[in-house]
């Protein structure tokens, strides 16, 4: 096709098409008929223009190369090199393999996995150096890329307490970091941030934070660092939202070393799930994975649709793993590196999102930067903020989950399937300090009628 094909049209200008608009509406107030503000406080307009102040922004993703990961936890190691073979088998790409306990024999996991090139991520929910020394000694007699995901901050964050204190903590990750070469050791859990309510502005701004501390207290790293985060359901917030993370952190990581790189790793939100009509969690996972792959994540892990309610299982984890294979392998979607550049609406919405991000992480770190913040409860308070704000678009019924708050089934029974409890856990401890809690929009609903079905005369 000729690029001269629509010369003889004469170009139509932002001014001439709200000129239009407005035309077209008899009358009806422009701004209150068609903008939209969303939690972020980004007004969104009917329509975007050549004529944006926000076109061509220096992001390179590459979406011809994000990986199927698959999640697997490992408690039994024999059982486990089998679960990993016959994943591989049937699509998975990459593995993410959370450790029961230190008492795996994680050298004979590693040494069973028969792969010639793996991208294999590590989830330890313990802190032992002569742990990681065995993945390193493992990971230099084979070819595969390996992440121990090991976050103190994270820790924190999620448990109230770190793993030992913060200096013993820093100390042994400077200590592992400096004597095991052949694995990545740096991750940001992110994913917290999103699950727990945060709008996308502080999801961006506490990533940001979370990884400008390791970069304060890790002298002159070099190496590539693992960024977790989880997808939401508004499509093409989410797409940008990557796109400014990558954006983001380019620019902080290139003012400590410039050959640090960005791996992020990406996974639909549990905020939005449902117990009750659980299928439709099918189609908010696909089009968050859909927004995952398009913004430019490394690796997507899918969220099996019934990971609420039952251990994990053969079907669920198929039906997931085929999402992504039928996006990748029938839906082409990994045929073209950077497939948002120039779409004026999604370069519209990643230039505003990092703009405001980046004011409340200098914000952050003036007063005193991400742990003190968190030592002092700010972060949850903003946190919980907003979520109390989307869980009041979502009681009102201006946010909605199809079969739950709207065309909800009544004749739906979820109280004899439960293998999981699927709410939040009240677990009483003593913490350093408030831990920030992820709770779902449904719960309050679930609940409720959960109780009905044990007892029909409540109401």
């Amino acid at each position: 096709m000729s690029e001269h094909l629509f010369n003889e049209f004469e170009k139509v200008s932002s001014k001439e098409w709200k000129n239009q608009i407005q035309y077209e509406l008899k009358g009806a107030d422009y701004n209150e008929t068609l903008i939209w503000e969303s939690l972020e406080g980004i007004k969104v307009k009917p329509f975007y223009h050549a004529d944006s102040d926000h076109l061509s922004l220096p992001i390179q993703t590459s979406v011809t190369q994000f990986s199927i990961l698959q999640h697997i936890f490992v408690k039994n190691v024999e059982k486990s090199i089998d679960t990993i073979q016959n994943s591989l088998t049937r699509g998975a790409e990459s593995l993410r393999l959370t450790i029961a306990d230190d008492t795996i024999d994680i050298q004979q996991l590693l040494a069973g996995i028969k792969a010639e090139k793996l991208v294999l991520y590590i989830e330890l929910p313990f802190f032992s150096e002569s742990f990681i020394k065995k993945i390193n000694e493992e990971a230099s007699k084979s070819s595969f890329e390996i992440f121990v995901v090991v976050d103190p901050i994270h820790q924190l964050a999620h448990e109230g307490n770190w793993f030992k204190d913060l200096n013993t903590d820093f100390s042994l990750l400077n200590t592992s970091i400096s004597h095991y070469k052949n694995i990545n050791l740096v991750s940001i859990n992110a994913q917290l941030y999103q699950n727990a309510g945060a709008n996308i502005t502080q999801q961006l701004a506490y990533t940001m934070a979370h990884l400008n501390e390791y970069l304060n207290r890790i002298p002159n790293y070099a190496g590539t660092i693992l960024i977790k985060t989880a997808v939401g359901t508004n499509y093409f917030f989410e797409i940008a939202k990557l796109r400014a993370l990558r954006l983001l952190t380019d620019l902080l990581t290139k003012e400590y070393h410039k050959d640090i790189k960005i791996h992020i790793q990406a996974t639909p939100t549990r905020r939005n799930k449902t117990l009750y009509d659980y299928n439709v969690n099918m189609l908010r996972t696909t089009t968050e994975c859909m927004s995952a792959i398009i913004g430019g994540a490394d690796a997507v892990e899918n969220m099996s649709y019934d990971a609420l309610y039952h251990k994990t299982n053969e079907f669920g984890d198929r039906i997931s793993r085929n999402q992504l294979l039928i996006l990748k392998n029938e839906s082409y979607f990994d045929k073209v590196n950077n497939p948002a550049d120039g779409a004026y609406y999604i370069e519209s919405l990643t230039a505003q999102l990092a703009e405001k991000a980046l004011v409340l992480f200098k914000d952050i770190e003036k007063n005193g930067g991400f742990i003190t913040q968190l030592i002092e409860g700010t972060i949850q308070r903003k946190i919980n903020e907003s979520a109390e704000k989307e869980q009041e678009l979502f009681n009102t019924g201006k946010e909605v989950l199809l079969g739950t708050n709207k065309f909800p089934n009544p004749n739906d029974r979820m109280a004899h399937d439960l293998e999981l409890y699927p709410f939040v856990k009240k677990n009483a401890r003593k913490t350093l300090i408030k831990p920030i809690i992820e709770k779902r929009l449904s719960e309050n609903i679930e609940e409720k009628r959960l109780e009905e079905e044990k007892n029909p005369t409540v109401k």
